[in-house]
């Protein structure tokens, strides 16, 4: 070959590859990136529920979806007002098939209904709530994702919304979007860790008083349980009862500070794990203490949702409310919750022993014969792994600086329990919080008991990718074959002459075999 005709075929190999690469960008340009939330995973008793599994890779679709639609291989991005409920309730009782989901949720999930309507049910807190009980109590066979809205997902919609328009799905024969998210198979998470966090501010005893002085403990769970593990932060359930714990231990540490205001009780401050699995981490908190100081405890107070926007609190108790004990607490709230103009009503529940299901933290100490109550905005005791802080819980409208800064913090800090580690930053900073308004503070460090298995990857980020219809890859590989013949021509021609090429594509003569 000549000189001039290896540039010339240099150069067409390079346009050749260039003219590839070109078209796979093309096909496979990436639109976004986003971080997404998974659906948890968990067994309970066995049982499995939440979503079963992690990895996405489909075409995407969006609402409304054409008569009949076969949703079996795409991915439904759906912002969370408008996903029917009936539709997935729909879809998990007859088991159809569906790729995945991709819920969006609005950034301010306490915001109003911005149609301005009275209707609480289409606000976006109460929405979520009723569609987290529905994700979290059943198995979901696709992988279901949440995200928060943004410019690059809207615009997405948008996309989606105008290809579904036209009547035919997104497919690789249509081309589209494709949502992808590249997991591996969720692991069981071994050995969960609880770890509760306690402190004293020891009581004045009066000269030559041998005897041990009574004990009043102040308790809050400060761990939370939702649809997402990585967004449940639990603002109201029960950030609001652990950040309240925090501040009555810091205004008690001034008083306790000087002899002349220091109570003849001891106070106890308990910060426990577990609380929405049975309040587990109470159980084993309580265990773990010697009998005569369990003795010691005249009473205990459980902090539980008391962060509402209402003026109503509820005192929840084991004992009867004729009781005189129970009767003189009481009066006593009632008495200071007059002053404030916060109304304080009492509610009785008798304990089932023979039933280890506890519907508030202080029957874990009712069981101890420790009398006991829980004071909470609710009025009656939640469902099992309900109101335990999930998606809905997020925000709270406290102004004073103290709890202000802590509330923040609970409000930016996943907490469920088995994927908090027990040398967590959050649970760290918890333990130096208390050790600057109390004494005698640790850590207790524990395993989570009960029917409960849990599995990892509870967020991941999601690609979307840009993609070319069959019809753009023919027309692509009908291009590129034209070209690639109209320059093996010219490389002939220019390398051998026209009369080769011609030869190249004759058909040769036919070869008689003469007979015998």
């Amino acid at each position: 070959m000549s000189p001039s005709g290896e540039v010339v075929a240099s150069v067409s190999s390079a346009l050749a590859v260039l003219l590839v690469l070109l078209a796979c960008v093309e096909l496979g340009d990436a639109a976004a990136a986003v971080g997404v939330y998974r659906l948890i995973q968990y067994d309970l008793a066995g049982a499995p529920l939440g979503s079963r599994a992690a990895a996405l890779n489909h075409h995407a679709a969006a609402f409304p979806l054409p008569a009949g639609a076969d949703l079996s291989r795409s991915a439904l991005v759906a912002p969370l007002l408008d996903l029917p409920l009936a539709f997935l309730r729909e879809y998990l009782a007859e088991k159809k098939h569906l790729g995945g989901l991709l819920i969006l949720l609005p950034r301010n999930i306490s915001a109003k209904n911005v149609e301005g309507n009275n209707d609480d049910k289409g606000e976006p807190k109460n929405v979520l709530a009723e569609l987290e009980k529905l994700l979290m109590h059943e198995e979901v066979p696709f992988p279901v994702y949440f995200a928060f809205h943004d410019d690059n997902l809207d615009n997405l919609l948008a996309d989606i919304r105008k290809i579904a328009s036209s009547g035919q799905p997104a497919s690789a024969s249509t081309g589209g979007y494709k949502l992808v998210v590249p997991s591996a198979e969720p692991k069981k998470v071994s050995s969960p860790t609880i770890s509760n966090i306690q402190g004293w501010l020891p009581g004045s005893k009066g000269e030559g008083d041998a005897e041990q002085l009574p004990t009043i403990a102040i308790v809050a769970n400060y761990d939370t349980f939702g649809a997402a593990p990585a967004l449940s932060v639990g603002s109201d359930s029960n950030g609001s009862g652990a950040v309240a714990l925090l501040e009555i231990a810091r205004i008690f540490s001034r008083l306790y500070s000087s002899p002349k205001t220091r109570g003849k009780f001891n106070l106890l401050f308990g910060l426990t794990s577990g609380g929405p699995y049975n309040y587990n981490g109470t159980s084993k908190w309580l265990r773990s203490f010697d009998q005569r100081v369990r003795e010691s405890i005249d009473y205990a107070i459980c902090l539980n949702s008391v962060g509402s926007w209402s003026h109503d609190l509820w005192m929840h108790v084991s004992k009867p409310p004729e009781n005189p004990y129970i009767k003189q607490i009481f009066e006593d709230f009632s008495d200071v919750s007059k002053e404030m103009g916060i109304s304080v009503g009492i509610k009785h529940k008798k304990i089932n022993v023979s039933n280890s299901r506890v519907a508030w933290e202080h029957e874990q100490f009712s069981r101890f014969r420790v009398t006991a109550l829980t004071l909470s905005e609710l009025s009656t005791p939640p469902e099992f792994l309900e109101s335990t802080g999930g998606l809905y819980d997020t925000s709270l409208a406290i102004s004073p600086h103290y709890i202000r800064s802590w509330l923040d913090l609970f409000s930016r800090t996943p907490r469920v329990a088995p994927f908090l580690q027990k040398n967590d930053p959050f649970i760290v900073a918890l333990k130096k919080e208390l050790s600057e308004h109390t004494t005698d503070v640790h850590v207790q460090n524990d395993v989570l008991d009960g029917m409960f298995t849990f599995y990892d990857a509870t967020k991941s980020t999601l690609n979307v990718y840009q993609v070319a219809s069959v019809t753009f890859d023919l027309l692509f590989l009908l291009v590129l074959g034209s070209y690639l013949i109209v320059l093996f021509s010219f490389l002939v021609i220019t390398t051998r002459g026209l009369d080769d090429l011609i030869n190249i594509f004759r058909r040769p003569p036919s070869r008689k075999v003469k007979g015998a």
